[in-house]
């Protein structure tokens, strides 16, 4: 009988960074690690199994180019794809990454169809779309990453400014995940009160400004995107599954009636247990937090235009 496992497809950058962090928080005993690219994960496999020796993790992790070895997974995180380059848009990247996607979904299908499947590979939203089209999973079993880090970012800059630990922030940040993303700092929380309350108006706008940017920030000072915090926030959404924890994180997840939006997936709050996104968490938002939540929530419907209709069967 095989032992449940994570398995990591794309041995790039995000990939192994995910899989240091879930080894070093022991996340589950065996990561294996699945990539194109001859050597490349056994390479990355090695070194993480010496990492995991000098600090006494249990963790063995493997390195494969056949995905049938991801068999037993009940989690997969997919990782793969063309990486984004200084000055290009996720959205730039859908026609491309589609095809990526939809042939890994057939092999998820094929070798792993129990587990609970989550995507990095941008523009998440519209992989994800693809991704869940082609497995044809419930949609609890199908979760874009990207809120956990969208999150997160506007909480580490809003803390700059007040001089707080970013963690005693509740931040919220809704729809795409990508240039109209929405982050709302005024439904934000410090232990009870608004984060607006602890903020002006101009440096509310900033944080914003910030976050939306992030990820184009980290792409042009460094030439390639991030990865130590998507793969911080896959584990900590990974451990919430594997543990139940019933934890609230933000998460593109499909919706089919919450916030009054069907057939799409954007950032919102879910509750994450062992079936994967279990609930949508749903905001009361005003008028004009709806009317930009909406607009959001088109340019990601826009951005499924671009990609070719064969891969959404």
């Amino acid at each position: 009988m095989l032992m449940p496992m994570i398995t990591i497809i794309g041995a790039g950058r995000v990939g192994a960074s995910t899989a240091y962090s879930l080894l070093m928080n022991e996340v589950d005993t065996e990561i294996t690690l699945i990539d194109i690219v001859q050597g490349l994960p056994q390479g990355e496999a090695l070194d993480l199994n010496h990492a995991a020796a000098i600090l006494g993790k249990s963790v063995t992790v493997k390195g494969s180019n056949d995905y049938k070895d991801m068999e037993g997974s009940d989690i997969v995180i997919i990782t793969a794809g063309l990486a984004r380059k200084p000055g290009m848009t996720r959205e730039q990247l859908a026609a491309q990454n589609a095809e990526i996607v939809a042939g890994i979904a057939d092999q998820v299908r094929k070798y792993a169809p129990n587990s609970i499947v989550m995507l990095t590979t941008n523009p998440s939203d519209v992989m994800v779309y693809v991704l869940y089209k082609r497995l044809k999973f419930p949609r609890e079993r199908v979760i874009g990453f990207s809120g956990a880090l969208d999150t997160r970012r506007l909480a580490y800059y809003a803390s700059q400014i007040i001089g707080i630990s970013p963690s005693a922030i509740i931040p919220v940040v809704l729809g795409q995940h990508g240039e109209n993303m929405y982050p709302v700092p005024e439904a934000s929380m410090v232990y009870g009160k608004p984060l607006s309350e602890f903020l002006t108006k101009e440096q509310m706008d900033e944080i914003v400004k910030k976050t939306i940017q992030a990820g184009a920030d980290i792409t042009n000072l460094r030439k390639f995107s991030s990865n130590w915090g998507p793969g911080a926030g896959l584990t900590i959404m990974a451990d919430a599954i594997k543990k139940d924890r019933k934890t609230v994180i933000e998460a593109s997840v499909y919706l089919d009636g919450e916030y009054g939006v069907k057939d799409v997936f954007v950032e919102v709050p879910v509750v994450f247990g062992k079936r994967g996104a279990e609930k949508v968490i749903e905001l009361n938002l005003n008028a004009e937090q709806r009317r930009k939540f909406m607009e959001s929530v088109e340019a990601v419907k826009n951005n499924l235009k671009t990609v070719p209709p064969q891969y959404l069967q």
